[in-house]
């Protein structure tokens, strides 16, 4: 189904011509077109590096829109190895419990990763290893991957692992990590990778939920110069775990763990194991991993990706939205256990055949320039990483980025959150040089891959700071009033949704498809619901405003709580703020404020009155907050998501019943944040 030695590149690129000599595909008889590009308000023009041709963009998003299953079925066809060839490339129909893509298809994602890249180029190198441990690098290549990968699937097999059983993964980012998730894609064994800073709860409760046969993990892990207890947490998690079976451990310190009778030593097992191992041929609606969303919302949600569309969908936005070329270095720095990591850290830039950074430190070891120095030795050309980590670095200054030589970047990305204006341009301008293209990329666990980025686009088109802009092909947003009907137009704001299916988007939730139906299909019936609210600007480019549970009612005007904060975030010493709703008994709501300043500032009460006006200035007065309290920190989850529910309970005086906050990077700050709060109530009582 595709030639020995052509890459996914390439194939790509043919399926697109052949798609862009077809006639353009219309809607009501008028031809579809990109908007106009306009400057960011005198901010910088970017230009692409090797975007597709003017002439062909606008088509070929006609064609994603008009006819998604010839669009995609064509990149599937000539994009992926398989085993048998498809038959049916979509039948899918959104809220009629049917997403299906690839009918009658069989592949096995590993080969898509690891073999066909071994043939052609087997001393490539897959990942570069980026230790904890400053200025330690580990090159592997895809030779050298495939043989780990084969000899960990054949152990998990010694062992009883089958196709279709589920297999927790508890380490860090590591070459056996991936390795891990891949052997598991290679016997047909279901993966679920849980973040290994998660407490043993929230371990356990993943590996019930999903019914998990075996547990792989590491003695103790090592971040930010500190050892965490892996072992010690599996076994706390596991003790509840009847259906676990084994606990492969692997060594990545010296140091010596507790080892029971279900513990199998991981390293000691593949060496004795073959290096060869056949792979699976899987449907390519079979269950590829399940992934647990963040506990900020309830309930972890055991999201479900299949093979065929998520690998086909990851790989093409990882080429287009960062425009990969073969050679290049990509530096995701996100976590495999978060979806970013799955799809570009693994998934996406493996099957591309590319070279991907494993980030196992944090932004601050040893110091704050470990990113910019990391770019300098590893010369990365791409680089993605979270807002909430770059208004971090913001608050260090310039230097720590001055320091070091960034001239190989190409592409910045941005991912998680909406990025603030202030951040936006301080990536932009200090870390970019002004020169690289900056994606601000807006998309979900559940969908798999990047939904709205300013790239891909016409060569040349203009990028609007702090804008996720342009719907990559096949993505067709609509915005929704409260009444479930389409806004039409432009300069509107609505709840984003999604109107036509997908390669990439999520099939269930683990054991509650019902519970999947009611979450994202319900609420506007044949849309997919992302959660999130958009705005729709003039020029048709699309702004992620929030999540629609974070929005407050001032005095009847609707708001959404991250307006508020990337205004408040402008001002110049205020890297982070968090706002959240409060009853007001006049108002109905009001908006209380939490900020981090920067260290060293002075005057904290001019800020706070700045702030004030820059609201009332940017939004309207209604909109300026009624309290702002300084804090150190803000409370956020380990995928760097603020907990504002916990902010919510303090101010309501209902400290006592936070619920389930195991999820917190650091619990600790909870008890610092209400002392501040309380200190401040004093002192606002003893005023009036």
């Amino acid at each position: 189904w595709r030639g020995r030695g052509e890459g996914l590149g390439v194939a790509w690129g043919r399926a697109l011509r052949a798609l862009s000599r077809r006639s353009p595909c219309t809607r009501g008889g008028a031809p579809l077109r990109q908007p106009p590009a306009r400057r960011a308000g005198g901010g910088p023009r970017e230009r692409a590096g090797a975007a597709l041709p003017a002439a062909g963009y606008p088509e070929l998003r006609e064609r994603a829109a008009r006819e998604p299953a010839a669009f995609w079925g064509a990149l599937a066809r000539d994009g992926l190895r398989w085993d048998s060839p498809y038959h049916t490339a979509c039948d899918s129909q959104l809220g009629r419990d049917r997403v299906r893509w690839f009918l009658g298809g069989r592949l096995n994602v590993s080969v898509n990763c690891l073999d066909q890249h071994v043939h052609q180029s087997p001393d490539r190198v897959a990942l570069i290893w980026e230790k904890d441990e400053p200025g330690t690098e580990v090159k592997i290549t895809y030779r050298e991957l495939l043989d780990m990968t084969c000899r960990l699937a054949n152990t998990l097999k010694k062992y009883g692992v089958q196709k279709g059983d589920r297999v927790a993964i508890y380490m860090p980012v590591t070459p056996l990590a991936v390795a891990a998730m891949l052997a598991c894609a290679r016997i047909g064994a279901i993966h679920t990778v849980v973040f290994a800073g998660f407490s043993a709860e929230s371990l356990a409760g993943r590996i019930i939920d999903s019914g998990c046969k075996a547990v792989i993990t590491y003695n103790q892990g090592v971040r930010g110069g500190r050892v965490v207890e892996l072992k010690k947490t599996v076994d706390e998690a596991v003790k509840n775990c009847p259906s676990v079976k084994h606990v492969f451990v692997a060594q990545r310190t010296d140091n010596a763990v507790h080892m029971g009778n279900r513990d199998i030593p991981l390293e000691e097992e593949m060496a004795k194991a073959a290096p060869v191992c056949a792979p699976e041929s899987m449907d390519s609606e079979d269950m590829l991993f399940m992934l647990y969303t963040s506990g900020s919302t309830g309930q972890p949600k055991g999201i479900v990706h299949t093979q065929a569309g998520y690998l086909l969908y990851a790989a093409v936005t990882h080429k287009h939205v960062f425009d990969y070329q073969q050679g290049d270095v990509f530096g995701c720095v996100a976590d495999i256990g978060w979806i970013t990591g799955h799809s570009y850290v693994v998934y996406g830039p493996l099957c591309n055949g590319g070279t991907s950074v494993l980030f196992e430190s944090t932004p601050l070891y040893p110091d704050p320039g470990r990113y910019w120095e990391t770019v300098q030795r590893l010369k990365i050309n791409q680089f993605y990483g979270a807002p909430t980590a770059v208004r971090l670095l913001l608050k260090y200054g310039d230097k720590w980025v001055k320091k070091y030589d960034r001239s190989s970047l190409k592409t910045l990305g941005s991912v998680g959150e909406p990025i603030n204006h202030e951040a936006w341009h301080w990536f932009y301008n200090v870390v970019g040089e002004s020169r690289c293209t900056l994606v601000d990329t807006w998309w979900q666990t559940e969908t798999g891959g990047i939904c709205i980025a300013p790239r891909p686009s016409e060569e040349g088109a203009d990028i609007i700071p702090a804008m996720a802009m342009r719907p990559f092909f096949g993505i067709i947003p609509a915005l929704m009033d409260e009444n479930g009907r389409v806004i039409e137009g432009n300069d509107v704001s609505g709840a984003l949704c999604i109107a036509q299916p997908w390669p990439g988007m999520a099939r269930t939730i683990y054991g509650d498809h019902q519970r999947f139906i009611d979450t994202y299909f319900k609420l506007y019936p044949g849309y997919y619901f992302t959660g999130d609210g958009a705005y729709r600007s003039s020029e048709g480019y699309y702004q992620i405003t929030g999540r629609m549970d974070d929005v407050i009612n001032i005095s009847g005007h609707r708001l959404g709580t991250a307006e508020i904060e990337d205004a408040m975030d402008e001002h110049p010493a205020v890297p982070e703020t968090a706002v959240i709703g409060y009853p007001h008994e006049i108002k109905g709501e009001g908006a209380f404020a939490f900020i981090v300043l920067k260290e060293d500032t002075a005057h904290t009460e001019r800020v706070k009155e700045e702030l004030r006006s820059i609201v009332a200035s940017k939004i309207a007065k209604y909109a300026v907050p009624d309290h702002v309290l300084v804090v150190k920190r803000l409370p956020k989850t380990r995928s760097g998501k603020i907990m504002r529910r916990v902010l919510k309970k303090i101010v309501a005086d209902q400290s006592s019943d936070l619920g389930d906050i195991t999820t917190l990077d650091d619990p600790s700050i909870v008890a610092e944040i209400q002392d501040a709060y309380q200190k401040y109530k004093t002192e606002q009582s003893a005023s009036s």
